[in-house]
């Protein structure tokens, strides 16, 4: 008997003081019954970091042509393809070739790292992608506010994100840019 995703609502109010961008998002997460806390959190973290009008959260771990999240144009061009963990390098480079601007958001502390040294030296020469590190004390805190009905309040200033939650809870990132794209991804 196959299992179920779990669903997750959430209302997310976001204030990007860097890129300008104010508002509120009530979204419906649905997580795969192999993905981790840690990992859903971290996909609603990107979903903050690049939100906007357009930004939609992907079959991710149940589909091996579709990101994370990706955000396209009115004509169905991929503008903005995201990418959580530590993708295979092949389906990164192909994701350079579909989108114009590719964002990897790495995770998990010895493991990204490892990932890293071992992706790296291929992946530099991609142009539009972009590599982001989450410390994991901030993704083991993101996980921790994890909730099947979330309100969440995100601001972000000067490359730094806070995250507000129920019950006076707050959390700040300083994600890590191990690599930033030729071409502005944010």
């Amino acid at each position: 008997m196959a299992l179920n995703a779990t669903i997750y609502k959430v209302e997310l109010q976001i204030t990007d003081m860097d890129r300008h961008y104010y508002a509120t998002h009530t979204l419906t997460l649905a997580r795969h019954p192999s993905e981790t806390a840690v990992r859903l959190m971290v996909r609603l973290f990107a979903f903050a970091l690049y939100a906007d009008e357009r930004l939609e959260l992907g079959k991710g771990i149940s589909a091996d042509d579709e990101p994370d999240l990706w955000r396209k144009d009115r004509t169905g061009a991929i503008e903005q393809w995201i990418e959580l963990g530590q993708p295979d390098e092949q389906r990164v480079r192909k994701a350079c070739g579909r989108a114009r601007q590719v964002v990897v958001i790495n995770y998990g502390g010895r493991v990204a790292d490892l990932w890293w040294d071992k992706a790296g030296a291929a992946l530099t020469r991609a142009k539009n992608l972009t590599v982001i590190d989450i410390p994991t004390s901030a993704s083991d805190a993101l996980a921790a506010l994890a909730d099947r009905s979330m309100r969440l309040q995100c601001m972000i200033q000067d490359g730094q994100v806070q995250i507000f939650g129920d019950e006076g809870i707050a959390i700040t990132i300083d994600p890590i840019v191990r690599m930033a794209a030729a071409v502005s991804t944010r």
